[in-house]
């Protein structure tokens, strides 16, 4: 009985310290740069680190389909498993195209004050100019349809709540950082 609530315990302050940071934005628009980094930093400091990236969420779980319903779909799981594994960590970083403003809202509303949300933009011509997965060439050639902010006829839609905004193509990467860890190292949830 004791080793039972010993653990409960243990569950529960851990699920108070968990912070969970989200990064949402445009393919090419830095997330997983950023969430890299981040993630490399935190660990550095003792951390307990895991960072989920949705491309290889997406990919693990066989989805293929880009459609409201789809995306939907996968970014619950994606919440669905942020909650059931929160209690192990002390940041669970994702970084996740997320368009739909209704599964951030949700992950805002299921975390509260744990939740960070990352907002990494910017402008179209910088987009195209990274490229690192060729998505941008793909779909000016048709190869790729519903590339979201670009072909799509999924509009990515703006959060109401608290978010950081990180505008990739003003901000070096370190300069990004830097504020990202200012903010969510430095406050206590």
């Amino acid at each position: 009985m004791l080793d039972v609530l010993n653990n409960s315990l243990y569950k529960i302050n851990n699920i108070m310290k968990s912070k969970i940071v989200w990064f949402t934005g445009l393919s090419g628009a830095g997330k997983t740069t950023l969430s890299n980094q981040l993630s490399k930093i935190l660990k550095r400091k003792k951390y307990k680190v895991i960072r989920i990236d949705g491309d290889i969420f997406r990919k693990k779980n066989n989805v293929t389909r880009f459609s409201k319903k789809a995306i939907i779909e996968n970014n619950v799981n994606i919440i669905n498993y942020v909650d059931k594994i929160q209690y192990r960590y002390d940041y669970i970083i994702v970084s996740v195209i997320s368009p739909l403003k209704k599964t951030r809202t949700f992950a805002f509303r299921k975390f509260k004050k744990k939740y960070y949300e990352i907002l990494t933009k910017c402008n179209i011509k910088t987009l195209i100019k990274r490229d690192t997965k060729k998505l941008y060439e793909k779909a000016r050639k048709g190869h790729v349809k519903n590339l979201i902010g670009f072909n799509s006829n999924i509009k990515y839609e703006k959060s109401n709540h608290r978010k950081i905004v990180i505008n990739t193509a003003k901000y070096t990467e370190k300069q990004s950082i830097n504020r990202l860890i200012k903010i969510i190292d430095n406050e206590k949830v």
